[in-house]
C-alpha cells in the first residue's frame, strides 16, 4: 500500500514538484523518519561546507581565550587550548561521516562477496566462510575494533578497516540467507537452463534481489560505526591528536573539566547522540517502506 501511493502521488505532480510531492507523502507517512532524514542532512552539509560554517580554524591554538564561556564570539565556548568548540564539532562531523560511510561500505562489499559465495556455491566454500564468520562475530563489535586498532595504530584509514571487519560477518549472514533462498527459484533454473554462466547468474539474478535488506542494514549500521568511532577515539585508538573528533573531545574534558567547563561535554555529546539517533529514525523508515509485511 506505501508503494502504491508512493507511485499515486508521484504520477499527479509535475517533473518540478516531484520532490515537495515525496517530502510531504514521507512526512504524513513516516514522520519520525522524515526526521531522521533532516537531521543526516544536516550533518552531510555541515560536512561539506564546514569550513565556510565553522568560523574559526578547529586546530588553531588561542591561550587568551582558552575556556571561554559560549557567547557571540564563540558560539559553543572554547576548550582547554582555546580552540573554538564550535568549528572543531563542525569540522568534526567530516570525520565521524568519513568513518560512517567508508567503514559500511567496506564491509559491505566484503559481506556481500562471502555472503554471495557461501550461499550459492554452498559445499566447502560455505562451510569455510561460515566458520570464518562465526569467529568474528563471535567477538562484540566495539571489542573486535579496539583489538583491530591497537594493532594497526590510531589514523583515519587504521579506524575505517577497523570498524569495517566486524560488520564483514553482519553483512555476510544477511546476503548468504537471502541468496539460499533465491537460488531455487524458477528463474535462477531458467537462467541455467539456457547456458547462463554461474558468476553472471549470482552477480546478474541473484544480488539484486538481496539489496533491499542490505540496504536497512547498512542505514542501521551507520550509526552503530559512527558511535563506535566515537568509543574508540575517547579511549585514545581513534582519530589522533590534532583533528577534530567528537569522542576524542569528549575524552579530554570528560574528568577534567566536566564542571568547570560543562559545554566540552554537552556540545560533543549531543552531536554524537543525533547523529546515531537521525541514522536509526532512518533506518526504520526505510525498513518499513522496502518490507511488504511492515506495509498498511
Amino acid at each position: 500500500m506505501t508503494a502504491i501511493n508512493l507511485d499515486r502521488e508521484l504520477k499527479r505532480a509535475g517533473a518540478g514538484a516531484k520532490g515537495w510531492r515525496l517530502l510531504s507523502f514521507m512526512a504524513r507517512r513516516h514522520l519520525l523518519g522524515t526526521i531522521g532524514i533532516g537531521i543526516m542532512l544536516v550533518f552531510v552539509l555541515s560536512a561539506i561546507f564546514a569550513d565556510v560554517i565553522g568560523r574559526y580554524d578547529p586546530l588553531t591554538v588561542d591561550s587568551a581565550h582558552a575556556l571561554a564561556r559560549p557567547d557571540f564570539r564563540h558560539w559553543m565556548g572554547t576548550d582547554s587550548f582555546g580552540r573554538d568548540v564550535w568549528s572543531r564539532i563542525i569540522h568534526g562531523s567530516r570525520i565521524s561521516l568519513a568513518v560512517g560511510l567508508g567503514s559500511t561500505a567496506l564491509g559491505g562489499i566484503f559481506g556481500i562477496i562471502i555472503g554471495l559465495a557461501s550461499g550459492y556455491l554452498s559445499g566447502w566454500v560455505d562451510l569455510v566462510f561460515q566458520r570464518v564468520t562465526d569467529i568474528l562475530q563471535a567477538l562484540p563489535l566495539l571489542v573486535l575494533a579496539l583489538v583491530m586498532t591497537a594493532a594497526l595504530g590510531p589514523s583515519l584509514p587504521n579506524v575505517i578497516v577497523a570498524i569495517a571487519i566486524p560488520l564483514v560477518p553482519v553483512v555476510s549472514r544477511v546476503v548468504r540467507a537471502n541468496t539460499l533462498a533465491l537460488r531455487e527459484q524458477p528463474f535462477v533454473e531458467a537462467a541455467k537452463s539456457i547456458g547462463m554462466s554461474e558468476m553472471r547468474i549470482a552477480l546478474r539474478h541473484v544480488l539484486p534481489n538481496t539489496l533491499a535488506p542490505l540496504i536497512v542494514l547498512a542505514t542501521a549500521q551507520l550509526g552503530s560505526t559512527i558511535l563506535t568511532e566515537a568509543s574508540l577515539s575517547f579511549l585514545g585508538l581513534g582519530i589522533p591528536e590534532p583533528y577534530p573528533s567528537w569522542g576524542r573531545m569528549l575524552s579530554e574534558s570528560a574528568a577534567e573539566y566536566v564542571r568547570t567547563a560543562p559545554w566540552l561535554v554537552i556540545f560533543p555529546g549531543i552531536a554524537i547522540s543525533l547523529a546515531v539517533f537521525g541514522t536509526n529514525l532512518f533506518g526504520d523508515a526505510l525498513r518499513d517502506i522496502l518490507d511488504p509485511r511492515q506495509r498498511g
